[in-house]
């Protein structure tokens, strides 16, 4: 061993025991890690807090209602062994940096964010292998001034000594950290001690002004056991560990699948997705590889129209999805109306043969494509999504209702003779 690698071992080590002012195995007392007195810069007047909020959801990750990471607020990204949360993380930090197209998953990404402090405690050979498919040699300036990575596992439990996160961010000075993963910073997860306690960690931290993204893992799922809807209750761990973040999304499927489901199970706003990624290990992307294209069903429903119910079919691909189901998807369809993409028309009340269902079509300046040659047909409307988010390519769903609108026509026409 060199001299100068004495001395960064040195430097290594000095710089680790800077968060080791107690024993890793001390639990920390509340007036052991934080001031007793209040702290005047965490509080304000009710008139600020309250009016002065800025409008709409500010985010890091998403735009207007369509949020998977809003300011201010944790964001989780969970799933099983080997699905892509590390290539998505990594990705999404690209992003972060300004050095990807300013998009991921078809939302925009914020790049004014500052520095980001990546704790690469799992595997972090991996994660330096994941990252070099992501970034390359021409990135290195970008990456050495903005970006700095915490290798291993930290000195202490991050829950059992709730300030040592916020310290840490404040030493790397970072505006975003990412936790890579919940597992190996803290033990015991399951216990709601240890949760709430992570959670305490959690928001000392964006009350700092900093914001965090966790990834985490789910709950091993007994083969013999009925497969219901993806929800929080998935998480491994303590309910306080998805109680305290803003959103979460889970993604499923088994390890190495080259196509993996992506369900936003906790929302800011409005639902994202749901998608299903590909997954390209080689190259380190993540795309959409299904989104429901709610515009195609509609125009693909002819004279019918798009009910609530069947928009929550395709999105849910259940043949009964649940009323929240019908919900989410009446909610989507209402904003499309509101963009004057769509035109909502009331079915009638009551029982019997004769009702009608609430249905959504076409609008009248929208009975052609909506973009040609990339003008907007009819008159300019701001859609609620980037184009890329509800026109997706044609799907068997999509393609199905064409027939589908082809029958309604000649049925009609039959009608009239």
């Amino acid at each position: 061993m060199t001299e100068d690698d004495l001395l960064a071992r040195g430097r290594e080590i000095a710089e680790r025991l800077r968060f080791d002012a107690v024993e890793a195995s001390a639990v920390i007392v509340l007036d052991q890690d934080v001031d007793p007195a209040p702290s005047p810069e965490y509080g304000v007047s009710g008139a600020e807090f309250v009016l002065d909020t800025p409008a709409g959801i500010p985010a890091i990750w998403g735009r207007d209602n369509s949020v998977l990471w809003s300011a201010g607020e944790a964001f989780m990204l969970a799933g099983g062994q080997g699905l892509g949360k590390t290539t998505l993380a990594l990705a999404l930090v690209r992003e972060l940096l300004g050095l990807g197209s300013g998009r991921l998953l078809g939302l925009p990404v914020s790049t004014d964010v500052g520095r980001v402090l990546y704790l690469a405690m799992d595997r972090p050979h991996q994660i330096a292998r994941a990252a070099g498919r992501i970034f390359g040699e021409a990135d290195r300036q970008v990456l050495a001034e903005r970006l700095h990575v915490w290798r291993g596992p930290p000195t202490r439990d991050l829950a059992a000594n709730p300030g040592t996160l916020a310290r840490m961010v404040d030493y790397y000075r970072a505006g975003v950290v990412v936790v890579d993963s919940l597992k190996d910073a803290a033990v015991s997860l399951s216990e709601d001690r240890v949760g709430a306690q992570w959670n305490r960690a959690r928001q000392t931290v964006l009350a700092q002004g900093c914001q965090m993204m966790e990834l985490h893992h789910t709950k091993k799922r007994n083969p013999l056991t009925p497969r219901g809807a993806p929800s929080v209750d998935d998480v491994y761990g303590s309910t306080w560990l998805t109680s305290g973040c803003g959103s979460v999304v889970l993604l499923g499927g088994e390890p190495g699948d080259p196509i993996v489901s992506f369900r936003h199970v906790k929302q800011p706003a409005d639902e994202v997705g749901p998608y299903r990624l590909l997954h390209d290990q080689t190259s380190g992307q993540m795309t959409v590889d299904h989104a429901v294209d709610l515009v195609a069903l509609v125009r693909a429903s002819g004279v019918d129209g798009l009910t609530a119910k069947g928009a929550a079919q395709a999105i849910t691909e259940k043949t009964t999805p649940s009323r929240a189901d019908v919900e989410k998807a009446r909610r989507k369809l209402d904003q499309l109306a509101a963009a004057g993409v769509l035109v909502r028309i009331e079915g009638s009340r009551g029982g019997g043969e004769t009702r009608q269902s609430t249905a959504w079509f076409l609008a009248e300046n929208q009975s052609r494509p909506i973009h040609e040659i990339g003008k907007t047909a009819g008159r300019d409307v701001t859609p609620p999504f980037p184009d890329s988010e509800y026109h997706a390519s044609i799907t068997p769903i999509t393609k199905n209702g064409a027939v589908q609108e082809e029958k309604s026509r000649e049925q009609s026409r039959q009608s009239r003779q």
